[in-house]
């Protein structure tokens, strides 16, 4: 008997810094059947981003069209630029049977709680405050005050935590994954997201019935 279970958007949020987008990438690259969900966003490209790969690139009037005409499942403003998930980036996966990935801030991961409420919710936490600090500066990318707005926005993101269903501590990338996968196919065989359950259980239950009576109607109450 072939049981259907409800596909679900793994979402991964924190604050910058966290690692979640490696995660991410990770996942999608490692884990056959992972799709990464490409976000909307009005930031310039990094050096070594690619167009419709890492983001969709666009500028802040297509952006608000885009919100107009409600492509976008959940957006958000963060550090002065404006990020989106398109419909298409879930729906399309989803039919597929396919695992999509998010890599979005806290802002975003709430609207998706509020609009996909099947959706799993994991926040990634660094392993401290000086290895945030140093995954930071790292970048190479960060001024003064570029570093304590995101340091600001870290501190406003930790309070959302215990609205996400799972934690996970990023300090061991391949440890770290391996326990978002572990989530994830324990999340999978819940009876909430199991389609056909009742039908199945009930088919099952009147198979036994059947082999009841006609293999054991005599030695029964």
């Amino acid at each position: 008997m072939t049981r259907t279970f409800r596909r679900f958007p793994l979402v991964l949020a924190g604050p910058s810094g966290t690692g979640k987008t490696t995660l991410a990438r990770a996942l999608v690259e490692q884990t056959p059947g992972y799709c990464f969900s490409v976000s909307a966003t009005t930031r310039a490209p990094r050096q070594d981003e690619k167009d419709g790969v890492d983001y969709i690139f666009v500028d802040r009037p297509r952006f608000a069209a885009m919100i107009a005409a409600g492509e976008l499942v959940e957006w958000a403003e963060v550090h002065g630029q404006m990020y989106g998930t398109p419909i298409s980036a879930l729906e399309g996966p989803g039919a597929r049977g396919e695992q999509v990935v998010l890599d979005i801030d806290v802002q975003g991961a709430r609207q998706i709680r509020d609009t996909i409420d099947h959706a799993l919710l994991v926040f990634v936490l660094p392993p401290s405050v000086s290895e945030l600090m140093s995954r930071l500066t790292g970048r190479g990318t960060e001024n003064g005050r570029a570093m304590a707005r995101r340091l600001r926005t870290a501190m406003d993101e930790l309070v959302a935590l215990p609205d996400f269903d799972y934690v996970v501590v990023n300090d061991d990338l391949e440890r770290c994954l391996g326990e978002i996968r572990s989530i994830v196919q324990a999340e999978s065989r819940r009876t909430a997201r199991a389609e056909t359950l009742e039908d199945d259980a009930e088919a099952m239950r009147a198979e036994i019935g059947r082999i009841l009576q006609n293999e054991y109607a005599t030695i029964i109450d």
